[in-house]
């Protein structure tokens, strides 16, 4: 029975104060069984690493990440200083840059660092949304995977020693400057140019999306002076000495991007003019290195923040369930709203088994990262280095569009509330998952990009023999079907020409690749639950 009252008591004050006081990790039953599963012997070390830095990620970070989440606190430009010298500062809030220290500190990727240690602290870091933390983290891990393999110059030596170990107990960012007005996907159409002055490479043009701004480093695509092949460059933000009296490296910050998420970490538009930078790898080996190397780290990450993302989300809104009442009863017991709770779950957890499966896998793969394919390997480390490639694309556009529809869903649960940026957690998690969607390839030119990459492989790896690899453990009725569909699929000449028959191949070719790495997951999740019970 329901009277009129002047003074309604009603409270959030249960759901709050469990939700103030949970630990991503400790609570977390599954993740703990998901790094025991896939971390092999180092598992103890892994799991005491993630107790160890959880209560600062679920406490600490997670109040700084809110903090900073507010319109007024969104990071600007101060072209100027009070002499009209031009300084290009980046203004941003205390706590991002205080947390954005903390987060560094953890030498990610130090040598001391295992792999895992890495994977389980940015997973738990990620929950906390993008913060202007995982774009910086993911790109510095690109910059030290590739600059390590082709340092070779005191200069570039440098760079690597402070984004690996930091220098004087400060940790150097990186950020990748790749994309152009005329198109981001686009890499070969790149038009900044590279001239050789006097024995030092130097930068002239403009970028057009350039994230995580303020970092220390970032790896530049340009083009050397009369050539048609990209190169691969590392450029410093500033020069030695001249950090403290903020005079750039002879480029300027334009303008920064209005975005619709990840409003936390600057995006904007650079022009180059003279800017010292030193070359990365061979000068016409460039989109490989980056198409093969600092994508692939982006690319991983995608998907291992979809996995954090959808996890926080799908926590709350569980919680959240059990302790709204309507109509006299939780709300968890109305079964529409079960069923997507319940399946709101199961997208969570195979999401993240299926992305440290994938971490394992590519842990695993002989020789690390190349650079594009390889001639002269054998043919079953050929095969495995294309299948990891191939799965971290599928990786990518399923785990991301997964990651904005279970989001959506959760915010649901939530009703009115759902939508309140000052209730929860969820509507800032959202945005930042849909320019995850487009960040590092959009699904169109990912699922181009892989129906030609199988149908050149297919002369030395059949369609069939990579759904029975990547599928090990499914059973022989489902392999049969993805085998007998991608075949049909990869009959198709090509997905260039405009007509009705390759519309519908598209259109089949999407769903087949979404569903076919859900297969994929759901066998890293049955590996986990299995793995739990022996």
């Amino acid at each position: 029975m329901s009277l009129p009252t002047r003074n309604n008591e009603y409270s959030f004050k249960d759901f709050l104060e469990w939700r103030k006081n949970v630990d991503y990790y400790a609570d977390d039953t599954f993740i703990q069984k998901v790094v025991k599963c896939f971390t092999g012997d180092e598992w103890q070390k892994i799991d005491d690493a993630a107790r160890e830095i959880s209560p600062r990620v679920s406490f600490r970070w997670s109040r700084m990440s809110e903090s900073i989440a507010w319109p007024e606190k969104r990071p600007y430009m101060m072209h100027y200083d009070g002499h009209n010298n031009r300084i290009d500062r980046i203004v941003r809030p205390h706590d991002t840059e205080l947390m954005e220290k903390e987060i560094f500190a953890e030498a990610l990727f130090s040598e001391e660092t295992s792999p895992w240690e890495k994977l389980i602290k940015m997973y738990l870091i990620y929950q906390n949304g993008e913060a202007c933390t995982a774009c910086p983290v993911t790109c510095t891990e690109g910059a030290v995977e590739i600059i390590q393999k082709y340092a070779n110059t005191p200069e570039v030596k440098n760079i690597l020693q402070h984004l690996k170990e930091g220098k004087d107990g400060s940790f150097a960012i990186g950020a990748q400057y790749l994309s152009e007005i005329q198109g981001g996907s686009d890499v070969p159409a790149n038009v900044l140019e590279a001239v050789n002055e006097d024995g030092a490479w130097k930068l002239y043009g403009t970028k057009f999306f350039c994230s995580a701004t303020h970092a220390d480093y970032a790896m530049v695509t340009a083009k050397p002076q009369g050539s048609e092949k990209v190169a691969l460059f590392v450029v410093p933000s500033w020069l030695p000495g001249n950090k403290e009296k903020e005079i750039r490296n002879g480029y300027t910050i334009d303008r920064i991007k209005w975005k619709m998420g990840t409003s936390e970490l600057t995006t904007a538009e650079l022009t180059f003019n003279g800017a010292v930078a030193y070359p990365v790898g061979p000068l016409d080996r460039g989109v490989a290195n980056v198409v093969g190397v600092v994508l692939t780290f982006s690319r991983l990450t995608v998907g291992l923040s979809a996995a954090a993302y959808i996890t926080r989300a799908v926590r709350e809104a569980l919680r959240y369930a059990s302790f709204r009442e309507a109509f006299g009863m939780k709300i968890k017991e109305f079964p529409l709203l079960a069923y997507q709770l319940r399946d709101m779950e199961k997208g969570a957890q195979r999401t993240t088994a299926g992305a440290f499966k994938l971490y394992r896998d590519f842990l695993n793969l002989p020789g690390g990262l190349k650079g594009g394919l390889i001639e002269n390997e054998p043919e079953e480390i050929k095969r495995k280095r294309f299948a990891i490639r191939e799965l971290i694309m599928l990786q990518k556009i399923t785990a991301s569009w997964d990651c904005t529809d279970i989001i959506r869903t959760a915010l649901s649960v939530f009703g009115g509330h759902g939508v309140m940026e000052d209730f929860s957690v969820l509507p800032r998690l959202y945005r930042d998952a849909a320019v995850n969607e487009l960040w590092e390839g959009p699904r169109n030119v990912l699922l181009t990009q892989m129906h030609r990459d199988f149908q050149k492989a297919s002369r030395w790896y059949k369609p069939a023999e990579f759904v029975q690899d990547v599928l090990l453990g499914a059973d022989n009725e489902k392999v049969e079907k993805f085998s007998k569909e991608m075949i049909e699929l990869l009959a198709h000449p090509n997905l260039f020409v405009l007509n009705e028959q390759t519309l519908d191949v598209c259109e089949r070719w999407d769903k087949f690749c979404h569903n076919f790495y859900h297969a994929y997951q759901d066998i890293a999740l049955a590996e986990v639950e299995n793995s739990s019970q022996t």
